[in-house]
């Protein structure tokens, strides 16, 4: 049902368009960042405003939405008029919510993809107290020591605490999720061993990581982060095909006319070869990616279908 939601907002994208937006953009575009300041949506959405404002010769303006895990600003841009000057700057939850929380408040049909610009893993790092230095170890002793594990993440449905999901399904271990407002309010609790493990983001990670406060067991990707190259993946480690992406996307409202969605793509793409832009993202260990709407369509709806399937195996509930 879904799979047929995302093929018919491609097929709407081929619609003919309207003569104004031949002119597109006229005016300044509202960007919204679904999150609060200071994480990698904030973070890496003011470095794309910049550049893609010099690319369209007009302000796309950076506007912070936070609430209810992303769905506020998600919803706002559901709703906004298709028309190109309200967009969406977004991650995985925009497509875990929707099976997480019944009361969901936009429909997945009402977005358009534009384009998945940035990828990046997760990694899991451990409290130096936990006698594990590697993940294979780290799951021995879950399975030697079935409930005494506790892993932290950002919160309930986030894309590292379903990883870790992932992780308790593929093993057959036993740990017990501990939610955080913003994954850098665990990692006291980490060190502390309170918590012995944490799912985190890259940028949420390096400041201790980089004095080894905590220990990095495995990146999450399908190759070794370029921020922690001596760092093994979660699939180089026993579990074969592990993939946990925290990717970045822009959406747009459904319905936009062809030639205003060509034009955000083929900016935002050629905004991503930007060499400061690549540099920015690299502090945040985002890589700069860029699909055409038909790419991100079809991703998205893969990544939906992986994360339903997490959620209702794992019988993961909201708070």
């Amino acid at each position: 049902m879904y799979r047929f939601a995302l093929a018919a907002l491609v097929c709407a994208a081929a619609l003919p368009s309207p003569s104004r937006a031949q002119s597109y953009p006229s005016k300044p575009i509202h960007f919204v960042l679904p999150y609060v300041p200071g994480g990698i949506i904030d973070t890496a959405g003011r470095h794309l405003a910049i550049r893609l404002s010099e690319r369209l010769g007009q302000s796309v303006v950076p506007e912070n939405r936070p609430g209810a895990g992303g769905m506020v600003g998600a919803d706002v841009v559901a709703r906004a008029a298709p028309d190109g000057y309200t967009i969406l700057l977004t991650d995985p939850a925009l497509v875990t919510n929707p099976t997480l929380q019944t009361d969901a408040p936009y429909d997945l049909k009402a977005l358009q993809a534009v384009s998945i610009v940035g990828s990046s893993p997760a990694v899991i790092v451990a409290s130096l107290t936990l006698p594990a230095k590697t993940l294979p170890e780290m799951i021995a002793y879950a399975k030697a020591n079935p409930g005494k594990l506790n892993f932290a993440s950002a919160g309930i449905g986030t894309a590292p605490h379903l990883a870790g999901e992932m992780i308790k399904l593929r093993t057959g271990i036993d740990m017990t999720h501990v939610p955080y407002r913003g994954i850098g309010a665990a990692y006291p609790d980490v060190m502390s061993g309170k918590v012995q493990l944490a799912f985190s983001s890259i940028a949420g990670a390096l400041p201790f990581t980089a004095d080894n406060r905590v220990r990095p067991l495995a990146t999450t990707g399908s190759a070794r982060s370029s921020v922690y190259p001596d760092v093994p993946t979660v699939a180089e480690s026993g579990l074969p095909g592990f993939d946990v992406d925290l990717w970045i996307a822009v959406y747009a409202p459904a319905g936009l006319p062809p030639q205003v969605l060509a034009t955000l793509n083929s900016e935002l793409n050629k905004t991503l070869e930007h060499p400061e832009l690549k540099a920015a993202f690299a502090k945040i260990g985002v890589t700069p990616r860029g699909t055409t709407p038909e790419e991100a369509a079809a991703f998205t709806n893969s990544e939906y279908e992986k994360w339903r399937k997490v959620i209702v195996d794992g019988k993961i509930k909201p708070e």
